[in-house]
This record gives structure tokens, sequence and C-alpha cells, in this order.
């Protein structure tokens, strides 16, 4: 199966998602390499970016789930680095 190395940038401007969007993380943590959010307080929202490395569509369903969650943003952005495993 090849997987790739990619990065979800989720901004979350409403924190009625937050539950829904930490189970839909755990869901697919065996795939995450890394997760760092930050708040920022000044706009009352908060920007998390998540490593990954996984199938494309075990990666495009993830940005999916969680961009389709009120009040959240998500946007992949994919690296060229296929494994081939």
């Amino acid at each position: 199966m090849d997987t790739r190395v990619a990065v979800i940038g989720i901004i979350v401007e409403s924190k009625e998602s937050v539950d829904k969007l930490n189970s839909i993380l755990s869901d697919y943590g065996k795939y995450i390499v890394g997760r760092m959010g930050l708040p920022y307080r000044e706009r009352n929202i908060n920007i998390i970016s998540i490593a990954v490395d996984a199938p494309l569509d075990v990666i495009s369903a993830m940005s999916g789930k969680l961009g389709n969650l009120p009040g959240i943003s998500a946007k992949a952005a994919y690296s060229n680095v296929i494994s081939h495993e």
C-alpha cells in the first residue's frame, strides 16, 4: 500500500465541533505523525497542524470529514514523499 506524507491545516472558529474534531483525529490516530495546536486569542480561533503518513484516500477522507464540521476549516497539503509498503 502506498502512503504519502501530508499536512492538514485546521482552523477552529467555533468550539461547538471540538469534541467531534477530536473524535475524528482519534479515529485516524494511527496515521498521525504529530500535532501542533496554537490558540490565537486575539482572533478567538485555534490553529491546528496535523502531520500524517497515510494512503491518499485516507488523508482525503480525514480532511473532508474535518472540513464538513460546523465552524471548522481544513485543507490538506501533500508532499511528493511516497512510501511503497
